[in-house]
């Protein structure tokens, strides 16, 4: 097997922008700096926000509720069509 074919894997020092700092290994020498790390990503604190998805149902419903039906007018009675000529042939 041929020597040198694989990069040098060493400990690096990671530093996030809360203040922790942690040693890991990696390929890249040179240290590396993070945004979020596991001591403040929110999911891994417990401060993570839970959406109100219950609350937004509601305000949906109460939205889009359909409102009580009223009393539907009653439909006067088809008017009795007329049968024959029409009105403009009889005249003439």
């Amino acid at each position: 097997m041929k020597t040198g074919t694989h990069p040098k894997y060493d400990t690096i020092q990671v530093t996030c922008s809360c203040g922790n700092t942690f040693e890991t290994r990696s390929a890249s020498i040179k240290p590396l700096h993070i945004e979020v790390c596991s001591a403040c990503h929110p999911f891994y604190t417990g401060k993570q926000k839970v959406m109100d998805t219950a609350g937004r149902i509601d305000k949906f419903r109460q939205h889009y509720a359909a409102k009580p039906a009223a009393p539907a007018p009653a439909k006067p009675a088809p008017a009795a069509k007329p049968t024959g000529k029409s009105a403009a042939s009889a005249r003439s």
